[in-house]
């Protein structure tokens, strides 16, 4: 954290040589609140006062205040509730976790009005009338019983630190359009509107997904789709997957593209003046933007500034798409056993040092980018960091200055309330002392920057020398005290407000500060003058609930206090009450305060009015401060771990890769080699329980996803092919709730993956069909992997059903891989136990009989163990018969595929030197042909052999012009990247790297 700029109680440095009348008894006061205790907290009982006109606000009996939507109405006082960061007093809407689908705030207008809309939403008595046009109807909707659809979402995954505050609106076309959707959103901490409009399937995937990545804490819908008690699915799937957000319908008609489109005209900043034309045609979009905006502006009991909210049109992102089932069983944002454990992916790279940053990592992490630029950039950055020591602390100090959240700061600004209160003129004020500190931190950023030479710094060091920083700060200073300063501590602001705005640019706000300053020196003389009548130490001390008050240290023995001590309380060691006088003195204090507010902001409202018009350049610098806070994080990952920069290529190969949250908690992790390739894109992984393979399948999604965010990943060598979905299968829940069994949700999840799954796609799948019979489970996974092998997405399918193995034997394109075990033998020959390895190997698991060895244990009867083997020796001898009847032909086939693979897998991304290419093709020849002359004979093989006999060695000429990928692990020219050696007639052998073919098919 920085350190703080200035002295703690700076009264005397706002003092200047014109106005020693006015600043006279600083001395004295600076004293005076130095020897005091600043336990200045904001009162958490305060409730806002909503008087309204000819209508009454009722607020619950639970009074909880902290839902979204019951915080401030029409003329309601806003509560006394603070940002994220406590430390000071921008306003913000309160935004704590909600109750699930609670009766908020009921609005009863004066006159009786039709509810009969309403009814269809299920709660009658949550629903917020409304008596004039200009005021929204807005009904909370009671969630109807859940399920667990496919993809499921953990709504509550967030951690605190990132509390939601987005609210987003959702509407439907109808008809022929149906499936088509419009989204708008707002994050009421930073004043991003963002707009969408997509075409969904059926299972509405993608809008689940987004709002996944939003996070939103209410849901905005049209009443026409919770109408007679008719749920619309897009609005049932939402309701019954968003748990933890507040679902709110609106009436149709509010739900209105001109209306949106106006808005978009009037409150666009003039940089992106240009999105009028992006979204002019997207009608549901424009439609679901003027819901959102008429209904934050409700909410909020504020309207934003023309031309000041940045707004942003997201239609096909190059993002990577994970659902919030795999997010889940990821353990990406949260552990699943504790959601208060900082061992997840998130927890294991967040080492930002601003808000902004960690929700930028948060983003990432649930749709990492996949367009090869932006990758490559961001690794160009990242490298830059970990290698330059200097650029690295240089820019760790100017990021950790800005303990300001920038986002929070730009939301206080763009936000007009629509009627007046001391707290919206202290928030003012606060805007333009706030807004001063975080400008007079650009130059160091700007410093910082110099050294680097990526492309990302320099097009950010040019963009902070945008002039209009300077302009702003020089329009602050015209009014703002130069050494008016963001501290800690309500007290410390409520000062630095007080004396925030320049002396003599308004005689009586002089005078009004004249007199607080004397009604200070007062309440000082007053705790002085009873502490020696009373010859007790007392000392002064201020909070927000007690205002000024005394303190004295508890003594030992109980002793009793004079009369004129009243409101006395004891804390563990200390006692504070007060007295009349003080507390008169208070009030005068308050209404000094509010004078010199209503005072100040007059002066400050206009200066913000030309802020405003400047305010592209501070969008800018929330985005340049959170991508570096970003890119920062990953560079303190790549210094502290044994990481490599990860390649981009048509195959994924990584060699000695562990998992990356469990190599932060163990140290002794085992590594092991991952690949894949268009030739060997179903790999089948078998080995007894607890062997390995369910981490190892979440190992390889979350490399996946660090890799593409652009991080280092664990390992020695890593090769990706850029995924667009990222799809899991793992686990086996059910759903006591929908009477919904687990055998029916492992059917949900692959369903979904097959209705959604593309050749680009990765997916992990673990034990698909332990909830039905044995034959049944077979064959749906059979079936199930012939469906996937025809879709060429990488799969690692981890199964108990050995019978799976033997597709490697009638497809090319599957592989058969194990986890290893040892057994540990007595001298007398009897198991004593399995020793797991936890390395991966070629072929498939031994260990047949691994259940009957384990039941040994539980002392089962001798004669049922015995039926079971002869029971299991009758089957795998039926299954070796089948095995057998395998025709040569199919393995000829195989064997042409897999060297026709090899060599185009050559031609398009081999950087071998020419010795060592001719050397490798050599060696694919020779493979080749040892396995085709294993087979019986074949007249036109045995004629394509002898002509391969007498081939001469590949030219050294041949073109390898556009390969992509480079081969940093070869170790010798003759032999392949991994430098592997197995023999491939053999498909058990096991090795402690790579798989046998890996040489080939390694680019």
């Amino acid at each position: 954290m920085a350190s703080r700029i200035g002295p703690k109680y700076n009264f005397g440095l706002l003092e200047t040589p014109d106005s020693s009348d006015i600043t006279s008894g600083f001395s004295d006061t600076t004293a005076f609140l130095s020897d005091g205790n600043d336990s200045s907290t904001l009162s958490k009982t305060s409730v806002p006062t909503a008087s309204i006109v000819d209508e009454k606000v009722i607020l619950p009996q639970d009074a909880a205040c902290s839902h979204l939507s019951s915080t401030i109405y029409a003329s309601a006082k806003p509560t006394d509730g603070i940002s994220k960061h406590e430390n000071f007093s921008v306003f913000q809407v309160p935004v704590g976790p909600a109750p699930r689908r609670s009766s908020s705030l009921v609005w009863t207008p004066k006159t009786p009005v039709n509810a009969a809309s309403s009814s269809a939403c299920r709660t009658p008595s949550s629903i917020i009338q409304r008596q004039s046009e200009k005021t929204p109807t807005f009904a909370s909707v009671r969630s109807t019983p859940r399920r667990k659809d496919t993809p499921k979402s953990r709504g509550a995954d967030t951690p605190r630190s990132l509390e939601a505050s987005v609210i987003v609106a959702i509407v439907e076309g109808r008809g022929v359009a149906s499936g088509e959707i419009g989204m708008a959103s707002i994050d009421l901490k930073h004043p991003v509107l963002i707009l969408s409009q997509f075409s969904d399937s059926q299972t509405y995937v993608k809008t689940l997904t987004r709002l996944q990545l939003l996070y939103p804490k209410e849901i905005v819908f049209p009443s026409t789709m919770c109408e007679n008690g008719k749920l619309d699915k897009v609005f049932k799937v939402v309701n019954e997957n968003f748990e933890t957000s507040h679902v709110t319908s609106l009436p149709r008609r509010y739900f209105n593209e001109a209306n949106g489109l106006e808005f978009i005209k009037k409150l666009a900043m003039k940089e992106n003046n240009s999105i009028e034309k992006d979204v002019k045609c997207k009608y549901y979009c424009l439609a679901a933007c003027a819901a959102l905006v008429k209904y934050v502006e409700f909410i909020q009991n504020a309207i934003y500034a023309s031309e000041s909210l940045s707004i942003v049109y997201k239609g096909s992102e190059q993002t990577t798409l994970i659902d919030s089932g795999t997010c889940a069983v990821l353990e990406l944002l949260c552990n699943l056993e504790d959601s208060k454990s900082r061992i997840t992916l998130f927890g294991v790279l967040n080492h930002t040092k601003t808000h902004g940053g960690a929700k930028l990592l948060r983003s990432n992490i649930f749709q990492p980018p996949n367009h090869l630029e932006t990758i490559q950039a961001r690794l160009d950055c990242v490298t830059e960091l970990a290698n330059s020591s200097e650029l690295f602390f240089g820019m760790q100090s100017a990021l950790s200055r800005f303990e300001i959240d920038v986002d929070n700061l730009l939301a206080s600004l763009v936000r007009i309330p629509k009627q007046n209160t001391d707290r919206s003129r202290e928030n003012h004020i606060t805007t333009c002392i706030l807004l001063k500190h975080v400008l007079e931190l650009v130059p160091a950023l700007q410093d910082a920057l110099v050294e680097g030479q990526c492309e990302i710094f320099q097009a950010y060091k040019a963009t902070l020398h945008d002039v209009r920083f300077n302009h702003i700060l020089e329009l602050l200073e015209t009014v703002i005290h130069k050494e008016a300063r963001y501290q800690k501590g309500l007290l410390n602001m409520k000062t630095q407000r007080c004396f925030a705005v320049k002396s003599e640019i308004n005689g009586v706000l002089d005078l009004c500060r004249k007199s607080y300053t004397e009604y200070i020196d007062d309440i000082n003389d007053l705790i002085r003058q009873l502490s020696e009548k009373h010859d007790l130490p007392l000392k002064s001390s201020f909070n927000g609930t007690r205002g000024f008050h005394i303190q004295m240290p508890a003594p030992k023995q109980s002793s009793s206090f004079p009369e004129d001590f009243i409101k006395v309380t004891k804390t563990k060691k200390t006692w504070s009450f007060t007295t009349n006088d003080l507390m008169h003195l208070n009030d005068r204090v308050e209404n000094s305060l509010k004078d010199i507010n209503i005072l100040a902001d007059s002066i400050v409202c206009e200066l913000l009015s030309k802020v405003r018009t400047s305010i592209g350049c501070l969008y800018n610098l929330s985005e340049i401060v959170s991508t570096l806070d970003m890119l920062m994080s990953f560079a303190y990952v790549r210094t502290t771990t044994d990481c490599v920069r990860p390649e981009f290529t048509d195959t994924l190969a990584v060699k000695q890769a562990v998992h990356p949250v469990l190599t932060s908690i163990c140290s002794n992790t085992i590594p092991n080699n991952i690949y894949a390739s268009e030739g060997s894109n179903f790999n089948i992984i078998t080995g007894p329980n607890m062997s390995g393979k369910s981490t190892y399948l979440k190992e390889i999604a979350l490399l996946q996803i660090m890799a593409q965010m652009g991080c280092y990943v664990p390992a020695e060598f890593a090769s990706f092919r850029i995924a667009d979905q990222i799809f899991s299968r793992v686990g086996s829940d059910d759903d006591i709730n929908t009477n919904t069994s687990s055998f029916m949700m492992e059917m949900k999840e692959i369903n979904y993956i097959i209705q959604n799954v593309s050749s680009n796609s990765l997916i992990i799948i673990d034990e698909l069909g332990r909830g039905t019979s044995s034959e049944e489970a077979v064959g749906l996974c059979w079936a199930i992997s012939e469906f996937l092998l025809s879709q060429k997405a990488f799969t690692f399918f981890a199964t108990h059903y050995l019978e799976l193995c033997r597709m490697e034997s009638v497809y090319p394109n599957v592989e058969n891989y194990q986890f290893e075990v040892q057994h540990v033998v007595t001298a007398q020959g009897s198991l004593r136990k399995i020793g797991f390895t936890y390395v991966l190997s070629r072929g498939y698991t031994k260990e047949t009989h691994y259940g009957l060895e384990l039941a040994q244990y539980f002392d089962f009867p001798p004669t049922v163990l015995t039926k079971a083997r002869e029971i299991v020796v009758k089957l795998e001898e039926e299954a070796k018969e089948v095995d057998e009847a395998a025709s040569n032909q199919q393995k000829r086939d195989n064997a042409n595929h897999r060297f026709a693979t090899k060599l185009f897998q050559v031609v398009r991304s081999s950087r071998l030197d020419d010795e060592a290419l001719t050397d490798y093709l050599i060696s694919v020849r020779d493979e080749y042909l040892k396995e085709v002359e294993s087979l019986p004979p074949d007249p036109e093989l045995v004629k394509l052999a002898a002509s391969f006999r007498t081939c001469p060695s590949v030219s050294s000429e041949t073109d390898l012009s556009d390969s992509t990928a480079t081969n940093p692990l070869q170790e010798s020219s003759c032999s392949s990247p991994l430098d592997v050696s197995i023999n491939p007639s053999d498909s058990t052998d096991t090795v402690d790297v790579m798989p046998e073919n890996v040489l080939s098919r390694q680019p």
